[in-house]
């Protein structure tokens, strides 16, 4: 047992062992050591209270600037109020029947707060924090506590509600006295640390948790970011190595075929990047190894049409092809486009269809068992050589004659296992084609689909009208939102249609959940029911108002967005499900209500939903968050451009990259704790090329075993069974 893997109880004790598994979910000295501060202060450093957001977990350091006790009006008890600030902003702390602490909790005091951000009467609060006083004024303080917190580097720690920052700090204090440094094994090759000037592993655990000064923490993080990329990418190097060894069905391209009927019927030409997008993946399917491609693109880009037509490809070799699709919504608007798009071409088989068409079957969860059983039937025998459906594809009833490629559309959606489970349905391993409207920038690529090939569309075709963005205010500018509900009126006195998207139902099953314990007046998020019945008989009264979201039937569902397509409602009240995919080049407007409770790249994806046809289209985000505020700012970055890589850059800022080993599917802990996937690109690229280096040399690590060691604890058996699933 190397020093990582040893149980913290054996170094740390019981108590604190039990409280850091339990809170953080640490068990190991390898896992304590790898739980970095998040960030540093220097004593007297205040932290800006401005940029606290709500329902986040932080830990400020703070002056107390009044304290007082407020007797609760009418029952018993009290409320201990303390307001601190950092100088500019203030910020809340509210005690509830713990007036003792106003002996302590004096003005003028400075210490760590620690706790989630709620809010009272508009006011940003804490409530019943945890907290850590760092002045001189405390005669009672512990002296080697005092001489800790003088040093101008107080490392500050993720932490939880139960858990705060200086207590796991105290344990990494017992960890780092306790350690073998010498039983340390380093996963960096010695040339490759030499070269590159990087500390000895030792030494940057010792320095990330207590650095002396700025310069020994950068050069603490200069060599962990090396260990995270370069482990990384050795795992991902032989993942690539593994499946340019399988074999699959080469899927050659056959001359006068479904593929060249079907081109031939096209009312308009292919854009230059879907030209040369749809030559790289001919060119692997056709190669004895399965294809691994990434296919990323800008709403709007024409995604759809290069898979399809890579599907018609492989139907041309007798092999069939199916489409994953995360909700019904849009596998019934595939299946729909896809069967108007193919003309006869998709009724193969049936009286009035083409000789060289196929069938194109539907499958979805809710399918009437006469229908479901047409499907499966088709599936097996392989009269349907285009297949599209949900989840419903991974059942163990689901069989294929011969599947030859898998399209993943919207892959962040999917687990890991669904794919796979897929996948396990032909004979030998299928082409694999995974789809994405979510720009990525190339490092994300790099490392969140470093197994994959990219290929990338960002040119819109011809015909594709400009978007206007807006934030309408609607607390600082209410008139703003009443003009958002003229412009509707307007668009369908022009025979346009509009969406107006919600964050929630509104029905029985979906009320929203009170915060726990202490008061929190910030009003729920607004939902498509109530929306609908407000508009209905408000603003949009004598418009034909329809709702769409996630919990209606099946059939209700599909006539619903078959009404809205046909031009027979004139405004779609909807929730996220229409987020992806969905294709009305009537719809000109959409409004986002509670915008700022939706993502950067969601709302991308949301707006791409307008400007489809000849008009052009308007998307008005509403919020009713202050000005300046960090919500505010994501929702001007959206109207600002419509570049979606940039967009995308901005949302990983702000939410971090999430597990780059498909965890972000399955909740495990992030595997990045350190490496920018944005900032890091150097970094990055370098150990990218290290590591296909090393493992074209030494595929096994037969002479890197320390490197193998590392490979396993970050390849836990959930990683490793995503990279041999692919």
């Amino acid at each position: 047992m190397s020093t990582l893997d040893e149980p913290l109880k054996k170094l740390v004790g019981g108590n604190s062992a039990k409280a850091l598994a339990d809170s953080l979910d640490l068990h190991t000295t390898g896992d304590l050591l790898h739980h970095y501060p998040r960030r540093y202060v220097e004593r007297g450093e205040l932290t800006s209270l401005d940029d606290l957001e709500l329902d986040e977990h932080v830990t400020v350091m703070a002056r107390i600037e009044k304290a007082e006790v407020i007797p609760f009006k009418g029952r018993k008890g009290n409320r201990l109020q303390v307001v601190v600030t950092d100088g500019r902003g203030r910020l809340t702390l509210a005690f509830f029947n713990q007036a003792h602490r106003v002996h302590e909790l004096r003005p003028g005091r400075q210490g760590l707060f620690a706790g989630k951000v709620g809010v009272f009467n508009r006011v940003r609060q804490l409530i019943n924090p945890d907290y850590q006083l760092m002045d001189e004024q405390d005669p009672q303080r512990d002296p080697e506590q005092a001489a800790a917190f003088a040093g101008r580097l107080i490392p500050v720690y993720p932490a939880s509600t139960r858990l705060p920052s200086w207590k796991v700090s105290l344990a990494v204090d017992t960890l780092l006295g306790g350690m073998d440094w010498t039983a340390l094994e380093d996963p960096l090759p010695d040339p490759l640390r030499l070269e590159r000037g990087l500390l000895p592993l030792a030494d940057a655990l010792r320095q990330i948790h207590r650095p002396a000064n700025h310069a020994e923490r950068v050069a603490a993080q200069s060599r962990l970011k090396w260990d995270e990329a370069f482990v990384l990418q050795v795992a991902l190097a032989r993942r690539r190595a593994a499946d340019s060894a399988q074999p699959a069905v080469p899927r050659l391209p056959v001359k006068d075929g479904l593929l060249d009927a079907f081109d031939a019927r096209l009312p308009f030409t292919l854009t230059e990047g879907q030209q040369s997008v749809s030559a790289e993946i001919f060119a692997e399917l056709a190669t004895a190894h399965p294809m691994h491609r990434l296919l990323q693109g800008e709403v709007g880009s024409g995604k759809t049409l290069v898979g399809l037509r890579a599907m018609l490809a492989v139907v041309d070799t007798g092999g069939q092809a199916v489409m994953l699709a995360p909700t019904e919504v849009l596998a019934q608007q595939h299946h729909r486009s896809i069967v108007e798009m193919m003309g006869d071409l998709a009724e193969g088989g049936m009286l009035g269809g083409s000789e060289l068409g196929t069938k194109v079957v539907l499958l979805t969860g809710s399918m009437g068992v006469p229908a479901r059983r047409r499907a499966l039937l088709d599936m097996v025998t392989g009269d349907a050589g285009i297949v599209i459906g949900t989840h419903a594809l991974i059942e163990d009833k689901v069989q294929f004659r011969d599947l030859g490629l898998v399209v993943v559309d919207e892959q962040h959606r999917f687990g890991v296992e669904q794919r796979d489970a897929l996948r396990a349905k032909a004979e030998r391993p299928p082409h694999l084609l995974v789809m994405t409207a979510t720009p990525i920038p190339r490092t994300v690529a790099m490392t969140v689909f470093g197994d994959l090939e990219t290929s990338v569309l960002d040119q819109l075709p011809a015909g594709r009208s400009p978007i206007a963005s807006h934030v309408v205010p609607a607390l600082e500018r209410p008139n703003f939102l009443t003009r958002a509900w003229e412009r509707i009126r307007e668009e369908a006195g022009k025979g346009h249609q509009a969406y107006v998207v919600c964050p929630r139902i509104g029905d029985a099953e979906d009320e929203p959940k009170k915060p726990a314990g202490g008061e929190d007046d910030r009003r729920p998020p607004l939902a498509v029911l109530d929306v609908a019945e407000e508009l209905s008989g408000g603003p949009l009264s004598g418009l034909r108002v329809e709702v769409l979201h996630g919990r209606m039937q099946p059939d209700a569902k599909d006539d619903v967005m078959r009404r809205f397509t046909d031009g027979e409602v004139d405004v779609l009240v909807a929730t996220t499900v229409i987020e992806v995919g969905v294709n009305v080049p009537n719809a000109t407007v959409m409004v986002i209500m509670d915008a700022d409770r939706f993502g950067v790249s969601q709302l991308h994806q949301l707006r791409g939903r307008v400007g489809r046809g000849s008009a052009t289209g308007l998307c008005l985000l509403v919020s009713e968050m202050p000005g300046g505020s960090p919500a505010r700012q994501r929702l001007d970055a959206v109207a600002g451009t419509l570049d979606g890589f940039e967009l995308s850059r901005i949302d990983l800022e702000q939410r971090r990259e999430g597990d780059v080993l498909g965890a972000a599917q399955s909740g495990v802990k992030s595997s990045l704790r350190l490496l920018s996937v944005l900032e890091d690109e150097e970094v990055i690229t370098e150990a990218r090329a290290e590591a296909a280096r090393l493992v074209t040399e030494d595929p096994d690590l037969t002479a890197h075993p320390a490197l193998a060691a590392a490979l396993r604890a970050l390849v836990d058996d959930d990683r490793a069974e995503y990279l041999e699933k692919g």
